[in-house]
């Protein structure tokens, strides 16, 4: 039976993350009308350092924003993980979903874009976000699942270090073409490749937890 007060969590946390994501999309939409008037494209756009750091706060508020979301929300620390996972990966497939109704943008999955600037660039074709998103909502919506049954989706430290060794590679492969900004070049191709492994190594430690909790005795669910 489905448990209204979890309904509730989960109606009001994907509100919010919706809420979220649309306030980023129509920003920049203002954005691209001052610094793109032609249509957003490679190569970037050099904004003065004013409004570079301008946008670097915004970017750090808003993670901050879900942040602190998900600590008021979670129920301990691992569910605070996971609610986290849920505000991100939402947030961002509806700021894409956002961009494509208000500018018909972009025109493609494949459609590069500067993804976050925080520490470096971040560059990739939108599939990439967008694949990491669903990554996570899957991640919350396996934990919720788990709970629902009496069972944890719990990590040991050897498994939250490789689950952060993969994030690492993902970054690594989003900040790849960072020079294609300094540089004002269109990137030559992203690598797949590495974005894949990381997208695997970071994956493997959850998938792992999961079957051994669905191995594990239900707890007892008092009535």
């Amino acid at each position: 039976m489905s448990d209204p007060a979890a309904a509730r969590r989960l109606a009001w946390l994907s509100l919010y993350a919706t809420a979220m994501g649309l306030l980023e999309a129509i920003v920049v939409v203002y954005l691209r009308e001052l610094y793109y008037p032609g249509g957003f494209r490679f190569p970037i756009v050099i904004i003065p350092d004013r409004m570079a750091a301008i946008e670097i706060a915004r970017e750090a508020a808003t993670l901050l924003m879900l942040l602190a979301v998900a600590i008021l929300a979670g129920r301990d620390r691992h569910d605070r993980f996971f609610v986290f996972a849920l505000l991100f990966g939402v947030w961002d497939i509806v700021y894409y979903g956002g961009l494509l109704v208000l500018l018909g943008w972009p025109e493609s999955l494949l459609t590069w874009d500067l993804l976050f600037l925080i520490p470096l660039p971040w560059i990739g074709p939108v599939v990439a976000p967008l694949a990491v998103s669903v990554v996570l909502i899957g991640g919350f919506v396996t934990h919720e699942s788990l709970r629902r049954r009496g069972l944890e989706l719990r990590l040991g430290r050897r498994e939250w270090g490789a689950a952060c060794c993969g994030a690492l590679i993902v970054i690594v492969a989003l900040c790849w073409n960072w020079r294609a900004v300094a540089e004002q070049t269109i990137p030559a191709s992203f690598p797949y490749a590495i974005f894949c492994l990381g997208l695997a190594v970071g994956i493997a430690p959850f998938v792992r937890a999961a079957l051994r909790a669905d191995r594990a005795p239900r707890a007892e669910v008092s009535n």
